[in-house]
């Protein structure tokens, strides 16, 4: 093993044996070369006045060298914010605002340690690195039954990680924290679980209500309790986009200081809060009490980074990091936040209607996020996808043998009562077939 990761490894273990014990093969052997072509650029950067013939770009003019035919679509921006490497962990002032950001929308996380937020290419790319540094071959994963399929692939065929799933919902529909708590104690043989909490929830649309969230905890800190090392992840790719009575802040923040055997990882990004999918930019942050142990994290994590994509793109963190500073931004954002709220409203309020009746669907809960899901009774909702796309020009996802997922968030307001028309006729279509 190198010196430099036995050294992380012994700042970890110092700090908390069982972060130590959460990491896999991988995560204990990865570091982030100090002695290096990045450390020997980083000190000829700040000592090399005459000439610096290090870093791996080409300049002209004393700034990076850029085509017209780019700068000049982008004139607002210095070519110094755009065409050269970002570092490894990003921006350094973006990492700084984003995190402003987050103790300010999480007030749970007053008074707790929280590493700076790495910069990472969106959210997946954050889970990616979790799973890098603590799935090991046969280790649970645990998360609901109506989940994004990425964490299969991230998971279980990239890892080998064993899925474990648990019903999201009670029979009163409401967030099935015995049933967290059931998987979890389950592997009290194992010793150790990774669990994937992702609210507002894809495909459901669903985030629990503060009790709801006070069971969740509750659930993790008895299966800490009974000796199991607990990885929590918060998926909090749809943070902010809570229309209805329900958390309005990640339990990150009450997760974080839980117990000793509890490690809090939040992953996050602008891709889908501030409305950049392409962008690409998203956010991985670690809570722990020992300040050291968080820094060998953040070596690892930059170990990973620099093993995969070296660093995330440069343009996309100046822009978000540019809208963030902007005076204009909160009432922006509130704008898009109103209309998304209104999409959702007139989703229920028509489904609530009667207009289609309770005998071909009913719907899961959502009050927050992009999605819902109806829970068709008649139809298979593969045939019911197939028939809308090919008969009715309408695209929707089918999840399972009874769950089509909308997303309203691509629908205009005054345009989801014909689709939801659309669907009803297409399950009477089929229900004649």
């Amino acid at each position: 093993m190198n010196p430099l990761a036995g050294q992380l490894n012994e700042s970890i273990k110092a700090g908390n044996e069982h972060v130590y014990d959460m990491l896999s093969t991988l995560g204990k052997e990865i570091y982030f070369p100090k002695e290096g072509i990045l450390s020997q650029s980083a000190e000829a950067g700040a000592h090399a006045k005459k000439y610096n013939a290090t870093i791996g770009i080409a300049t002209e003019g004393g700034v990076p060298m850029h085509l017209g035919v780019i700068q000049d679509k982008l004139s607002a921006y210095s070519p110094k914010d755009l065409y050269s490497y970002a570092p490894p962990a990003g921006k350094p002032e973006l990492r700084t605002v984003w995190r402003e950001k987050m103790l300010r929308e999480n007030p749970s996380l007053e008074g707790k340690t929280i590493s700076n937020p790495v910069v990472t290419n969106a959210l997946t790319h954050g889970l990616s690195i979790v799973a890098d540094l603590f799935a090991e071959p046969g280790d649970a994963i645990i998360y609901p039954d109506k989940n994004w399929e990425n964490y299969e692939l991230t998971f279980g065929i990239r890892r080998h990680g064993e899925t474990v799933n648990y019903p999201l919902f009670t029979e009163e529909m409401t967030f099935n924290s015995a049933g967290l708590e059931d998987a979890l104690l389950a592997q009290k043989e194992r010793g150790k679980a990774i669990v994937l909490l992702n609210f507002p929830n894809n495909p459901t649309g669903y985030t629990p209500g503060i009790k709801e969230g006070d069971e969740i905890v509750a659930a993790i800190l008895r299966a800490a309790e009974e000796g199991i090392n607990v990885v929590v992840v918060s998926d909090d790719a749809y943070f902010g986009l809570f229309f209805e009575d329900s958390l309005k802040e990640s339990l990150f923040g009450k997760l974080a200081h839980l117990h000793p055997r509890v490690l809090p990882i939040k992953i996050d990004g602008a891709t889908k809060e501030e409305f950049v999918w392409g962008f690409r930019v998203g956010f991985i942050t670690y809570a722990s009490e020992d300040k050291d142990l968080l820094a060998a994290l953040e070596q690892k994590t930059l170990g990973i980074i620099r093993a995969t994509i070296s660093s995330g793109a440069h343009p996309s963190q100046t822009f978000v990091l540019d809208a963030l500073k902007s005076p204009e931004f909160e009432a922006q954002k509130e704008e898009k936040f109103q209309i998304m709220k209104g999409r959702a409203n007139k989703v229920k309020a028509l489904l609530d209607s009667g207009k289609y009746g309770e005998d071909v669907w009913t719907y899961y809960p959502f009050n927050s996020g992009y999605f819902m899901c109806l829970k068709l009774h008649t139809v298979a909702a593969e045939d019911l996808r197939l028939h809308l796309i090919h008969n009715y020009g309408l695209g929707t996802i089918a999840l399972g043998e009874t769950d089509l997922r909308i997303a309203f968030s691509c629908i205009e307001e005054e345009q989801l009562e014909d689709l939801f028309d659309l669907v009803y006729a297409g399950v009477r279509d089929l229900e004649k077939a």
